[in-house]
């Protein structure tokens, strides 16, 4: 699949071209208070991706002006994903709290300039005063404040002697713009919180949408890429750059955010599942939290191809998860140590076999990649098959084990099934077969015939036994926000996105995987060991995905 088109690209070029820029510095904005998700991931690859590309730099910052949300905790699991994806910002790591003192001294060059007040309207009057989509806003009965008042005022804002809710800072625009963003924006609000950084120095705090462009401006941004939902924010982005003493002029562009079939991408909607306990927190690997794609064995490689693929885009489109497991698949098939596992075991003894017999048998660990060396396993009296490979009334084109008839054990040798063992219930419980000798490492039977079926299996007494979690997806439907009235988005649960092996059947050296592996267990999917719970003697695997679209 050809990489999609990114018009960003196209933007950077022409200004290294005409020399509007010689040196391109992005960067990638997170707030701090949730985990990220995919949607993150593609602006992650993006901004970094840019950066690398053009030989700039990209900085990491967060914009933590909201201290009731944030959390050191998520400062930490974003910087360890940006990581995990592959990107380093070096010495770049910032905080917009970094330049707290600086806007605060823009806010009162603002107010001195008159393009700023101090508004006492109470929160729902704001909201009445800024009018609608359809109708006008009007002045505040406190835009005509004189620059002594609002400065006084705005100080003893800073020094903590308002109660929340009291006062804001507004810029002084246009209450009559048709954009809402541009009627006397919010600059400052009153917060007695503790920030995770500075404490309680701070009670009042920067806007977000004042806060951004300014901390583009002080560290010199070239190019502010956002999300589509920003494109109205983009006239007081130019306009708080504008109007305070910058030495640097960012441009903010605007792409299309990422939307994906199966899944929700909100973190309001995300946290919900988490908190009513319908996910095993935010690193459950059904969900799309990188911290849960991870845990499920994606690999960043995966997620750089994916944003690759997908490109970027200035209209709004939904993205098909096959695209997702499609790269990651691609990604696995040529990294994946290959291994047999049994899922669903029913136990195949074979007659013409010895009790103590034990054959050594091996096979590549991958078969494309003969420097990763061989496996070894072991043929054994008694075997495991999975259960879906027998059947006793076979249909037409069924050519995996049925009475009287032959299949090829993997890298091993061909059995003819000879009897049938069931319990009082009718469920069959044991397989009795032969095995032909001369068959070993696929030549035909005695007869010259060649045996069409080929099944995976694994020694009853020299394998592994573990634990399986097979993850489906986390919702049944493509779109789950399109719901019935009186229904929400969880009533769209996938009931089937987990299903738990107790004690699945694995090849012996799987004993010894480890947490930097990714495994193709044949026939069935690709694999990895669960970071959180797997321990050595009591191993636990999660499906990444499955070898077909939709599994």
């Amino acid at each position: 699949m050809e990489t999609a088109n990114n018009f960003l690209k196209q933007i950077i070029e022409k200004d290294l071209e005409s020399k509007k820029h010689t040196f391109i510095v992005t960067r990638f904005p997170p707030e701090p208070n949730g985990y990220l998700h995919l949607g993150h991931a593609k602006s992650i690859c993006l901004n970094f991706g840019l950066a690398q590309e053009y030989k700039g730099r990209c900085h990491l910052r967060f914009d933590d002006t909201n201290p009731e949300t944030e959390d050191v905790e998520y400062v930490e699991s974003i910087k360890n994903d940006v990581k995990w994806l592959g990107f380093d910002w070096n010495e770049h790591l910032y905080f917009a709290s970094d330049y707290f003192q600086q806007l605060y001294d823009w806010a009162v060059y603002l107010i001195k300039e008159g393009k700023a007040y101090v508004c006492s309207l109470s929160e729902a009057e704001l909201r009445e005063y800024r009018g609608n989509f359809t109708t006008p806003g009007k002045d505040s009965p406190y835009r005509t404040r004189s620059v002594e008042e609002n400065l006084k005022l705005f100080e003893q804002m800073k020094n903590g002697e308002f109660e929340e809710g009291a006062h804001v800072l507004r810029a002084k625009i246009d209450m009559k713009s048709p954009n809402m963003n541009m009627r006397d924006p919010l600059l400052y609000r009153i917060r007695k919180a503790h920030h995770h950084r500075t404490g309680d120095k701070w009670c009042i705090y920067p806007m977000y949408d004042y806060a951004h462009p300014l901390s583009d401006a002080i560290e010199g941004i070239t190019h502010s890429i956002c999300t589509l939902e920003f494109q109205d924010h983009r006239p007081f982005y130019d306009w708080c750059i504008e109007n305070c003493p910058v030495t640097a002029h960012p441009h903010q562009y605007e792409f299309a955010r990422m939307n994906m079939t199966y899944l929700v991408m909100s973190k309001r909607k995300l946290l919900q599942l988490v908190k009513e306990k319908y996910v095993d927190g935010w690193s459950d690997p059904r969900m799309p939290t990188i911290s849960g794609i991870r845990r499920r064995g994606y690999t960043p490689e995966s997620i750089r191809l994916f944003a690759e693929r997908i490109g970027v885009a200035k209209a709004e489109s939904v993205i098909e998860y096959d695209i997702l497991e499609s790269c990651v698949r691609d990604d696995l098939d040529a990294r994946a140590h290959r291994a047999m596992a049994v899922l669903d075991p029913i136990k195949v003894v074979i007659e013409n076999l010895p009790a103590d017999y034990k054959e050594e048998l091996e096979s590549s660990v991958h078969p494309k990649k003969p420097e990763l060396g061989k496996r070894k396993f072991y043929f054994t009296k008694e075997v495991y098959i999975e259960s879906s490979d027998f059947q006793e009334n076979p249909e037409a084109d069924f050519f995996r084990l049925s009475p009287g008839k032959e299949v090829r054990l993997r890298n091993a040798y061909v059995i003819k099934c000879n009897e049938v063992i069931k319990d009082s219930s009718g469920k069959v419980t044991e397989l009795h077969c032969t095995y032909l000798p001369e068959t070993k490492g696929g030549k035909p039977t005695s007869d010259g015939r060649k045996i069409k079926g080929i099944i995976h299996w694994v020694s009853a007494s020299e394998c592994v036994e573990a634990e399986v979690r097979v993850y489906g997806r986390l919702f049944s439907v493509s779109d789950p926000e399109n719901t019935p009235e009186g229904k929400d988005f969880k009533s769209n649960l996938n009931p089937d996105s987990l299903k738990v092996v107790k004690n699945a059947k694995l090849e012996v050296g799987l004993k010894e995987a480890s947490l930097e592996h990714r495994y193709q267990f044949e026939r069935v999917g690709y694999f990895c060991l669960d970071s959180q719970d797997s321990k050595p003697g009591a191993l636990v695997f999660n499906m990444t995905v499955g070898l077909a679209s939709g599994h």
